[in-house]
């Protein structure tokens, strides 16, 4: 049996900062979008001659095996603190591929869509179903409380729902999501106007996450700043229902100002470079995603003209800047399973 998960990834979070521990209470209004997270996960009978777990992580280049799930590992954390906490059953043993088309560290909520994948494909090897809140719930879990790193809620939300949402963080860690109800006029116009592009270099949101804490000192959940980013959260909701580009290129733009208030690295050179090109194709709005830093990517809300879009493009590119395709996703996590047929051969192989 070959388990597949599939979950999008997050761009565009308005509010951003406002789902962290610090905040206190938020509200965030993202897009999940493709291409998105797979794990697939083949599932063999247990024999003496194979380790209980082995992984392919196609992006990473890497391939390893897992002989103890109760070990420390370091190689894959997500994966190996998700093992430790759902387990394996005893006739088992697993065969474990990860990939996605966006590179590690794009600011795009990837490793959070990752841990929402490998969840559900493992969830379906324990008797009962966790429901997708649940899985986001856990993935959060493993990322702050098993690896210790500063995260919000909201990326793995997004990977679990999927569509256009208005995330309500009513007590962290505590949200509801509810769906941004849209026209498929709006939903196709939205998606021909957004643009992804990528720096060429990943961040670490979780050190970035440390300096800004440190720069808002005491305090933090009555920030101004943070209290800005709650209310742009809501208009950019109204200007996404409406279908109002103008309305929503103002949010963006307003958004991408209060994070570098919030602290001077957020926005790096290569970020404000990005910006700049996007401008002069007279492009609407651009969000630097998640925590910014000295690398990730921006999403660029483009005006009405494709040939604009595409010259754009093509100067990013000129630029040494990497044009990610993405469209909307409007599912979010799914998984299923295939009774196939055995096979001769290692069914990673066959993957």
């Amino acid at each position: 049996m070959i388990l597949t998960a599939v979950a999008p990834i997050r761009v565009a979070d308005v509010g951003g900062w406002t789902d962290t521990w610090f905040a206190g209470h938020g509200r965030v209004c993202n897009l999940a979008v493709y291409p998105y997270v797979e794990v697939q996960v083949a599932c063999l009978p247990r024999a003496i001659d194979f380790p209980r777990v082995q992984v392919h992580a196609e992006n990473y280049g890497l391939r390893f095996s897992i002989e103890d799930i109760d070990r420390a590992y370091d190689k894959l954390p997500l994966l190996e603190c998700a093992l430790r906490r759902l387990g394996i059953p005893d006739h088992l043993r697993l065969e474990v591929s990860l990939h996605c088309e966006v590179p590690p560290g794009a600011s795009t909520g990837t490793s959070a869509a990752v841990s929402v994948a490998i969840i559900a494909a493992l969830d379906q090897l324990n008797p009962g179903r966790r429901t997708p809140y649940e899985i986001a719930r856990l993935a959060h879990q493993i990322e702050a409380e098993d690896l210790g790193l500063q995260s919000g809620v909201q990326d793995q939300l997004c990977a679990a729902y999927g569509g256009i949402n208005l995330i309500e963080i009513t007590a962290f860690p505590n949200a509801s999501v509810s769906p941004v109800p849209v026209p498929n006029s709006i939903w196709w116009e939205l998606e021909r106007r957004l643009a992804l592009v990528y720096v060429g270099k990943p961040h670490q949101s979780s050190k970035v996450h440390q300096e800004v804490i440190r720069h808002m000192g005491d305090g933090a959940s009555s920030n101004s700043r943070l209290e800005r980013l709650r209310g742009l959260a809501l208009k950019a909701k109204d200007a996404l229902a409406l279908g109002d580009w103008s309305m929503l290129g103002e949010v963006w733009n307003e958004n991408t100002q209060v994070q570098r208030e919030l602290h001077p690295a957020l926005v790096c050179s290569d970020f404000e470079k990005v910006i700049s090109i996007a401008n002069d194709h007279g492009c609407l709005g651009a969000k630097v995603n998640g925590a910014g830093g000295d690398g990730g990517s921006v999403t660029v809300l483009c005006a009405g003209r494709s040939d604009a879009k595409r010259a754009m493009l093509r100067n990013m590119v000129q630029a040494g800047y990497c044009p990610i395709p993405i469209y909307l996703a409007r599912q979010g996590l799914r998984v299923w399973s295939d009774h196939g047929r055995s096979h001769p051969g290692s069914a990673l192989d066959r993957l």
